[in-house]
């Protein structure tokens, strides 16, 4: 079948995209983009979140035949939503506040902390881990990924630097 959706603001199209298939599986292998991880491949870690039609889901639970005329907006399309190229508030407060590790859960955990900061833009610590909650991490023990999710806030309230 072919695919066409739009990816990141982008129309796309993918042909011989058998329906079984995964839309983790097309974004990574069929349109190179390889942000959001393959992980659990059942929905479980959150590695795999990405946006479709502006509602957080797992990729890896998303049949690709399902995002047929939709919009998807991966990891990599968060940077320069404002139309440059800056990362996301939400992208920079993870890495000034170190809460990459070794970044296999990172995009997950930053697409769903995206999703709550613009729903909730000054969330109370029990928010933000209610909303991450599906998102795992062996690294990091959450401390440094509250941390930027906080930052982040405070960021996108103080507007432009």
């Amino acid at each position: 079948m072919r695919l066409n959706t739009t990816v990141n603001g982008e129309a796309r199209q993918v042909d011989d995209v058998w329906e079984g298939e995964s839309l983790l599986y097309v974004l990574r292998e069929r349109m190179g983009l390889p942000g959001s991880k393959n992980a659990c491949e059942q929905g479980e870690c959150g590695s795999c979140t990405v946006y479709l039609d502006g509602v957080t889901v797992c990729a890896c639970l998303v049949a690709a035949g399902q995002a047929e005329g939709r919009d998807v907006r991966t990891i990599e399309g968060l940077a320069g939503l404002a139309g440059g190229t800056d990362l996301d508030p939400i992208q920079q407060a993870f890495i000034d506040a170190g809460a990459v590790q070794c970044g296999f859960c990172t995009p997950g955990l930053i697409v769903a902390a995206h999703e709550l900061l613009a729903r909730r833009p000054d969330p109370q610590v029990a928010e933000i881990r209610e909303a991450l909650a599906g998102n795992l991490c062996r690294c990091t023990g959450y401390q440094q990924i509250l941390e930027a999710v906080q930052a982040a806030a405070r960021a996108r309230q103080a507007g432009p630097a």
